[in-house]
């Protein structure tokens, strides 16, 4: 029987590491030069980001090579965040603000900011960027340049994660170990089934047009997820979408804790693994390649499915720029978005709603 369980953990390590290792090879960084007219709108949606905001314009209005406008909705903050951005719009006419309407029922308050933002921008190009993002010099012109030589609707990446305490250690690798190891592909243009698109929603960049021709974000106006949702939606209308690295563009740091990574990751866990068919199966898929065979040691078979699954993670972890020691607590880092996903779809049965920047929300039905 042991033995039995040990071909099983062997056969779902062999997944993610044949996957990741095609995923390795084929995401790029984005290339291509940006054509003459080409006006790239960035459009920052900020609710209480007053410890954010400064840095991120900054690194915003430095971009060289695309022609740029930076606008920023402020989106009821309590914390001084507009006054920051006046300041800089008062120096600076590319930066604008504007403040958010009242939220209208039925959309989230991420969703309506971005939809408001994209109405206010002039640009053929919409780069939607978190306030704790940080662009390089060169982002908005590789990402728009990939656009339009590649003729894609939508170009995003996950950027450079800055991960300094434990907490994120074990919890933020995860992001580019799902979309490495488990989606075929990586989200490159070339897959273009909607249920193989991929987008991460802090660094997206639309082509104006196909943006608008789908609905933008009013389309998937109660998501909190949009990194998913809008880039399946572009790809079920005939777009094409694709995911380069973002680690050579663009830095974050997503959460100070681990309790805000929790909270964080919690809020959209229902829109990607945690509902009732599809988590059992992540589960046997996680838990079968990265937990089980620590347990089926010494198997030879059990060795060699860690083997696999630490040298996946290392790679990832050096192409995605991701600090080295957070290799040590995969194990744990695998446990604990299992625990998320759980918890999210318990709390979803149970009618709970998630909370974020002060604003609850009811979990949206999962696509």
């Amino acid at each position: 029987m042991i033995d039995d369980y040990a071909w099983i953990v062997l056969v779902l390590a062999v997944f993610p590491a044949v996957v990741g290792a095609i995923n390795l090879r084929l995401v790029r960084d984005p290339d291509g030069r940006v054509p003459e007219g080409v006006l790239v709108s960035i459009l920052i949606p900020a609710r209480n980001e007053a410890a954010n905001i400064a840095d991120c314009l900054e690194h915003a209005l430095g971009q060289l090579e695309a022609k740029v406008e930076v606008i920023v909705m402020d989106d009821g903050s309590t914390d001084g965040t507009a006054d920051i951005v006046r300041r800089f719009a008062a120096r600076d006419d590319r930066v604008r603000l504007v403040d958010a309407p009242a939220l209208p029922e039925g959309w989230s308050g991420k969703m309506h900011a971005c939809a408001r933002l994209a109405e206010a921008a002039r640009g053929t190009h919409l780069l939607f960027i978190d306030a704790d993002v940080r662009l390089d010099p060169a982002a908005a012109a590789a990402l728009a340049g990939h656009a339009v030589k590649h003729r894609l609707a939508l170009v995003s990446g996950v950027p450079r994660q800055r991960i300094l305490t434990w907490g994120e250690g074990l919890t933020v690798p995860m992001i580019n170990l799902l979309l490495i190891g488990y989606l075929p592909g990586g989200g490159r243009a070339f897959t273009r089934h909607p249920g193989l698109a991929a987008g991460c929603g802090q660094m997206m960049l639309f082509e104006r047009s196909a943006y608008q021709a789908v609905g933008g974000h009013g389309a998937v106006r109660s998501t909190l997820h949009d990194g998913l949702k809008l880039t399946r939606l572009l790809r079920v209308q005939g777009h094409r979408t694709e995911i380069v690295l973002g680690a050579n563009i663009a830095r974050c740091r997503m959460y100070p804790d681990f309790v805000e990574s929790w909270r964080g990751f919690m809020k959209n866990a229902r829109e990607g693994m945690a509902t009732p068919i599809g988590l059992p199966v992540w589960t046997v898929m996680l838990a079968g390649a990265h937990l089980w065979p620590f347990f089926l040691l010494p198997a030879w078979q059990a060795a060699v499915a860690l083997a696999m699954v630490f040298a996946l993670r290392m790679a990832i972890t050096k192409r995605t720029g991701e600090p080295s020691w957070t290799i040590l607590l995969h194990p744990i880092a695998v446990a604990v978005a299992l625990a998320i996903q759980w918890t999210a779809l318990a709390r979803f049965l149970m009618g709970r709603k998630e909370g974020w920047k002060g604003r609850a929300y009811a979990a949206p039905e999962a696509p």
